[in-house]
């Protein structure tokens, strides 16, 4: 006989919303933390080199997402200038740092 399956769209908002997918989440933020850092560019000439490598950090939350129903984690630099990192500017090319690290470091770890 064939297994049935049933969904029940309340378990799956709270498996989605567990303490344990919460740590998974938080988790792989900080494997792509940890190859942000690892990427990060350091400029000897500023007045406070290695700022920007230091300024990354992981928060979560087990109310993300679009409608506040999943589990979320969030890597992100605090840095003022980190934008302009990552993005560039007319005379500074973009880094790419936290796409990256997202792309290396994201999947499968």
């Amino acid at each position: 006989m064939a297994a049935r399956f049933k969904m029940k769209r309340k378990g799956v908002g709270e498996l989605l919303r567990s303490p344990g997918m919460r740590a998974e989440m938080l988790r792989r933020a900080e494997v792509i933390k940890g190859a942000a850092v690892a990427l990060s560019p350091v400029d000897e000439n500023s007045p406070d080199p290695g700022h920007y490598k230091r300024s990354w950090e992981t928060d979560s939350t087990s109310r993300g997402g679009r409608r506040r129903d999943r589990a979320v984690a969030v890597v992100r630099n605090t840095a003022y200038y980190a934008r302009w990192v990552e993005y560039g500017t007319e005379k500074v090319h973009a880094q790419h740092v936290l796409l990256r690290a997202a792309q290396l470091d994201g999947r499968n770890q």
